[in-house]
């Protein structure tokens, strides 16, 4: 009775002889096998023991569910046995209330953090594939001929690719999260429009940066994988940064995806207002003008090579 929906399905009996083929064909991810004579034994102060087995290969569903589990059965025995947990014979207690998310729902972190790991990936590849493309489809020769600079033709690569993946973002934020999952937004979108357009200028510009110094379409993803795995693991949506070594802390503060995370915490999370996200609004604005700086100037470099 205390394995309950959403987090579970509920129990179904099965005997012995159905578990393991259920869990190679992976119909299940847990069974619960709960010896004979269990409530007697726990009664006369024996120690019976509960059996679970996980298909590990579903890997954050196993994890988490053995946790929750142990959690359960420890609270199922002391209301058994009417006794308080642990934490009643310590001299003090927390009380902890949460304003954003008071139910810790993991979608309601994930789905908004998903957007910042979205727009960077898209930012990188799209932008450095349309100038990879248009370098190997000897379309850029056309370029060369017309009346403009090679400013005005990598702008034209960031505004245009930069402009769909701005509006995606806000309906995927507006429709999907906010609509279809009912995560609420605390905040003020217009100011996290402002600092998602500062930070498509940053990871576009940087694309096209890479996209200069890679030869091909293969040496571009992989130049591009590994500076996006890094922007990602190190900018506090998978991981916190309080949580990383102190010098760690102090590097990634230059990344521009980890002054857009804390932005997009501050305002969706917490409601916070322009006066106190302005530093992370300079800081993506500043790094999006060093890589568009580069970005231009290889460009041009590469234009000059073509010509």
């Amino acid at each position: 009775d205390a394995i309950r929906p959403p987090y579970f399905k509920p129990p179904a009996d099965i005997t012995n002889e159905e578990a393991d083929p259920a869990l190679d064909r992976g119909d299940l991810i847990f069974v619960i096998d709960i010896p004979s004579y269990f409530e007697a034994d726990v009664l006369a102060g024996r120690t019976p023991a509960i059996q679970v087995q996980v298909d590990a290969t579903a890997m954050t569903q196993a994890g988490l569910g053995v946790l929750y589990l142990n959690e359960i059965f420890l609270q199922e025995l002391l209301d058994f046995f009417h006794q308080r947990g642990l934490e009643s014979m310590l001299p003090s207690q927390a009380s902890i209330h949460l304003l954003f998310n008071p139910n810790n729902q993991s979608h309601w972190f994930t789905s908004i953090m998903l957007i910042v790991t979205n727009v960077t990936v898209l930012s990188i590849i799209l932008v450095g594939a349309a100038v990879i493309r248009e370098r190997e489809h000897g379309t850029i020769e056309h370029l060369l001929v017309m009346p403009i600079r090679p400013s005005e033709i990598a702008m034209g690569k960031i505004l245009a690719n930069g402009g769909v993946i701005f509006f995606a973002s806000l309906l995927a934020l507006w429709l999907v999260i906010h609509k279809a999952l009912q995560v609420p937004l605390n905040g003020s979108i217009p100011l996290f429009a402002l600092g998602t357009a500062l930070y498509l200028f940053a990871v576009t510009s940087l694309g096209v940066l890479l996209a200069t110094a890679a030869a091909s379409m293969p040496q571009f993803g992989l130049l591009a994988a590994p500076v996006y795995v890094v922007l990602y693991l190190l900018s506090g949506a998978a991981t916190p940064v309080e949580s990383m070594p102190l010098a760690m802390q102090d590097l990634v503060q230059i990344s521009p995806t980890t002054q857009f995370v804390k932005l997009t915490q501050a305002v969706l999370y917490r409601g916070a207002g322009i006066d106190i996200v302005w530093p992370q609004l300079v800081s993506v604005a500043v790094a999006g003008a060093i890589f568009l700086a580069l970005a231009l100037h290889r460009f041009r470099s590469m234009l000059a090579r073509q010509g």
